[in-house]
């Protein structure tokens, strides 16, 4: 049977809509973390629940963009373009760099980890320009440092041994402390 100009495949869209309800329920349990009302500051439910505000965002432009290229497909404008191979072992490095991340943070502080993650986590996405890398996750790390400490007031994990003094030495040459 064929499928009409303007019928939609619901297989594509399955992820996008699970993702999008467990960001809905997740801003649900957020909404009830219980709030210390301190003046001048955002509190502790405002950073997890923006995050699911963006991921449900996220999803939306998702699946109109599944349904986009669905439509267009099916119209002719778009010749069906072959699916690309998983790299499994890239695939692999990248989930473990992940979860290597989260141990790091707390060894070696969320400054350091944080810019090492980015680096070898482009470095394995295929990015090879040392002088990109370097820039990129310093500003990365940069701009989330002064958004979590500055803005959310969220204090982030410092390190252990002469990590946590390299950490307050770079937080005050940054005057973030």
């Amino acid at each position: 049977m064929k499928e009409s100009a303007r019928s939609v495949s619901v297989k594509p869209l399955i992820g996008p809509a699970l993702i999008f309800a467990l960001a809905v329920y997740f801003y649900h349990l957020a909404g009830k973390i219980q709030e210390v009302p301190i003046p001048g500051q955002l509190g502790p439910a405002f950073w997890p629940k923006v995050i699911f505000v963006l991921l449900m965002i996220s999803c939306g432009i998702k699946t109109l963009e599944i349904i986009t290229a669905q439509r267009r497909q099916h119209t002719g404008m778009e010749a069906a373009a072959p699916a690309q191979a998983t790299d499994y072992v890239k695939l692999a490095a990248m989930i473990v760099s992940i979860v290597g991340v989260v141990y790091a943070i707390d060894i070696l502080g969320f400054l350091i980890a944080n810019f090492l993650f980015l680096i070898i986590f482009m470095m394995i996405a295929g990015w090879h320009k040392k002088i990109s890398l370097l820039v990129i996750s310093t500003l990365g790390t940069l701009s989330l440092l002064f958004l979590f400490v500055k803005v959310v007031y969220l204090p982030l994990p410092k390190g252990q041994w002469f990590f946590y003094d390299l950490t307050i030495y770079l937080y005050r040459l940054l005057h973030v402390i």
